[in-house]
């Protein structure tokens, strides 16, 4: 096989239960799922259908009930839970709806925290910081806080933050849920260069049809099972920016 093939995810009989007896819950049910190295991969599918879930258990976040989740040819799936930090910081880079920037701290210094954090020193970590920044557009903002910056900007500093340090994998979930037209187009197209020049694998659970012609592929997911591509009513729901998501 060769690397441009290589598979990034790699998940089989993916079951996620929640609760215990009568009262469970399955949120996954058998789920199949892979993702190629540099591949940008979109994951619709309406609210309750099992996506941040399934999210979560790609992310490291969760452990599948039943099934087996290699990343980059590594089991995860059984890992002890005090390993998992481990993997996530090896392997995923994580980008929010919310940003989840902390407000005290400048553009670059919400990246470097991010370096530190993987074991680089505060110096170098500035530096890296700053090149990374500059790489998403914001070189010119390094030294703002992310109350002075507009919405798609903090989404720019998130996504800096989310490949500090080079995990191969990215996840976004409703990267472009707050944002108008404009400014979720250039987040995603900044995710679509990195998956294309960079080689990160980019995943993005998302609500929004006017950037699915970013995706390499479009899996639509629904009642905890893989579907396929989204229905066409799904494709062709108008996009509101205000709009509540889950």
């Amino acid at each position: 096989m060769s690397a441009a093939r290589e598979r990034a995810i790699d998940a089989r009989g993916v079951v996620k239960r929640f609760g215990q007896g009568s009262l469970a819950v399955e949120a996954l049910r058998g789920v199949d799922f892979g993702i190629d190295r540099g591949e940008l991969v979109m994951l619709a599918g309406p609210s309750g259908s099992g996506k941040t879930t399934l999210l979560s258990i790609l992310g490291c976040v969760l452990a599948p009930t039943e099934g087996r989740v290699h990343l980059f040819g590594e089991d995860v799936s059984r890992v002890p839970e005090a390993q998992l930090p481990r993997l996530r910081v090896a392997y995923i880079g994580f980008i929010f709806q919310g940003h989840n920037l902390v407000a005290s701290l400048t553009a670059e210094e919400n990246v470097a925290f991010q370096l530190q954090l993987r074991g680089w020193a505060h110096a170098k970590a500035i530096k890296e910081a700053g090149s990374l920044l500059d790489r998403v557009g914001l070189g010119d903002k390094l030294r703002r806080k992310p109350a002075e910056l507009s919405g798609g900007q903090r989404q720019r500093v998130a996504i800096a933050r989310a490949i500090a340090g080079g995990p191969p994998l990215i996840l976004a979930d409703e990267p472009t849920a707050a944002l108008d037209a404009q400014s979720g187009l250039l987040v995603m197209e900044v995710l679509r260069d990195l998956a294309r020049e960079r080689k990160h694998t980019v995943l993005v659970v998302t609500h929004d049809p006017r950037i699915f012609h970013l995706a390499d592929r479009i899996e639509h997911i629904d009642d905890g099972q893989i579907q396929g591509t989204p229905p066409r009513s799904l494709r062709e729901i108008p996009f509101h920016s205000n709009e509540a998501r889950s």
